[in-house]
C-alpha cells in the first residue's frame, strides 16, 4: 500500500469513528498498519489506534500502539515525530495510574531540541504531566504544570487545551474543596464547548458536564448535578467510554449519599481500594471524607473514628494545609487562592495577613496566577 492509499485509508477511518463507528474504523486502520509499506503513513494510523483506544479506556492497547509508534518515529529519525510519540507513550502511563513513568516521559519530551512540534504539544505535554503530579498528589507542581499548559493554549488560541485545562482544574479544586472554583473552570470549559465544539468529539462535552455534576453535588445543588452527571453517562455508554462510566457512576452514589440513601457506601469502599493499589492519595482522601460522614450518620463510631484518623494521615502525608493559618485544606469548603509560586493558601488569610510576599517562599509578586 503506497502514500496515497494509505493516506485515503486513514481519513476514510476517521470519518467511521467521528460517524460513531468505531469498531469499523479501527478494523480499516489495523489493515493499513498491517499492509502500507509508507512509514509516515504507520506513524499517523498508530495515532489514531492509539487515540481511538484512549478513549474507549482501553489502556492497555492504547500503551501497546504508543511503543510501536515510538520505534517508528526512531526509524523516521524525526525529532517532531519523536515528541510526538513520546507524548502519547506518557498519556498511556497516565491513564495506567503509572504516575512517575507519566512525568519522565514528559521531560523526555521537554528535553528533546526545538521542533515545529513543541509549539502545538508542549502545552498538552505540560497537562499530562500536570494530571500525574496531582495523582501523586504534589499540588503545587500540579498547579505550576497547569498554568502552563494554560499559557500555551491562551497563546496558541488552542480551545481544545484550555477545556482540558479547565476540567483538571475542577478536578484540583474539588478535591481540596474550593468549591467555587470546582464550578467555576469545568463551566468555563462546557463555554468552550458551546462555542467552539462543532466539530469536537462529544468527549469534551461529556467531560465538561461530568466535572460540572461533582461540584454541583458539592455545593449540595443536586438536581443540578444528577442532570449533568446523566448527560456525561449518557455520552459514555453511547461511546464505550469505561473510565467515565466509572466516575459518573461514583458521582451518581454520592449524589444518592447527599440525599440519604446509605447504600452508596459498598462503591466507595470499592473506589477506595482502588485508590490506595495506585497510591492516589488525592482521591484517598476524598473518600475517607464521604466513608466518615457516613458512619456519622449510622452511628458507628469505631469505623468513623478509622477513617477521621486515615483523613488526618492524608492531610499530613500530602502537606494539603494553610501556610498561614495551618487548617487543612480539604476537610470543608473555603475559597482558595494559589499565588504565582503556585502555593496555596485560604483566602481570607491572605487577605488578613496584608503581606507583599509569598509566606512561605517570599517571592515579592501577590498578584494571583491564571489559576
Amino acid at each position: 500500500m503506497g502514500q496515497d492509499q494509505t493516506k485515503q485509508q486513514i481519513e476514510k477511518g476517521l470519518q467511521l469513528y467521528q460517524s460513531n463507528q468505531t469498531e469499523k474504523a479501527l478494523q480499516l486502520w489495523m489493515k493499513v498498519l498491517e499492509k502500507s509499506s509508507d512509514l509516515v503513513g504507520r506513524f499517523r494510523v498508530l495515532g489514531c489506534l492509539v487515540t481511538a483506544h484512549s478513549e474507549m479506556g482501553r489502556y492497555k492497547e492504547m500503551l501497546k500502539f504508543a511503543v510501536v509508534q515510538i520505534d517508528t518515529a526512531r526509524e523516521l529519525e524525526d525529532a517532531n515525530f519523536l515528541l510526538e510519540s513520546y507524548l502519547n507513550l506518557a498519556r498511556s502511563n497516565e491513564k495506567l495510574c503509572e504516575f512517575h513513568k507519566t512525568i519522565s516521559y514528559c521531560k523526555t519530551c521537554l528535553g528533546l531540541p526545538g521542533t515545529r512540534a513543541a509549539a502545538q504539544l508542549g502545552g498538552q505535554v505540560s497537562l499530562s504531566m500536570g494530571n500525574a503530579f496531582l495523582g501523586l498528589s504534589l499540588f503545587q507542581k500540579a498547579l505550576e504544570s497547569f498554568e502552563k499548559a494554560l499559557r500555551y493554549a491562551h497563546n496558541n488560541d488552542d480551545a481544545m487545551l484550555e477545556c482540558r485545562v479547565c476540567c483538571s482544574l475542577g478536578s484540583f479544586y474539588a478535591q481540596v474543596k474550593d468549591y467555587e472554583k470546582a464550578l467555576f473552570f469545568p463551566c468555563k470549559a462546557a463555554e468552550l464547548v458551546s462555542d467552539y465544539g462543532k466539530g469536537w468529539s462529544l468527549k469534551y462535552r461529556a467531560m465538561s458536564q461530568y466535572h460540572m455534576a461533582v461540584a454541583y453535588r458539592l455545593l449540595g445543588h443536586l438536581g443540578s448535578a444528577m442532570e449533568c452527571c446523566e448527560e456525561s453517562m449518557k455520552i459514555a455508554l453511547q461511546h464505550g467510554d469505561r473510565p467515565l462510566q466509572a466516575l459518573c457512576l461514583l458521582c451518581f452514589a454520592d449524589i444518592h449519599r447527599s440525599r440519604g440513601d446509605l447504600q452508596a457506601l459498598g462503591a466507595i469502599e470499592r473506589a477506595q481500594d482502588l485508590a490506595e493499589e495506585v497510591g492516589n492519595k488525592l482521591a484517598q482522601l476524598k473518600l475517607h471524607c464521604l466513608s466518615e460522614s457516613i458512619y456519622r450518620s449510622k452511628g458507628l463510631q469505631r469505623e468513623l473514628r478509622a477513617h477521621v484518623v486515615r483523613f488526618h494521615e492524608c492531610v499530613e502525608e500530602t502537606e494539603l494545609y494553610c501556610g498561614l493559618c495551618g487548617e487543612s485544606i480539604g476537610e470543608k469548603n473555603s475559597r482558595l487562592q494559589a499565588l504565582p509560586c503556585s502555593h496555596i493558601f485560604h483566602l481570607r488569610c491572605l487577605q488578613n495577613n496584608r503581606t507583599q510576599s509569598c509566606p512561605n517562599c517570599r517571592r515579592s509578586s501577590m498578584k494571583p496566577g491564571f489559576v
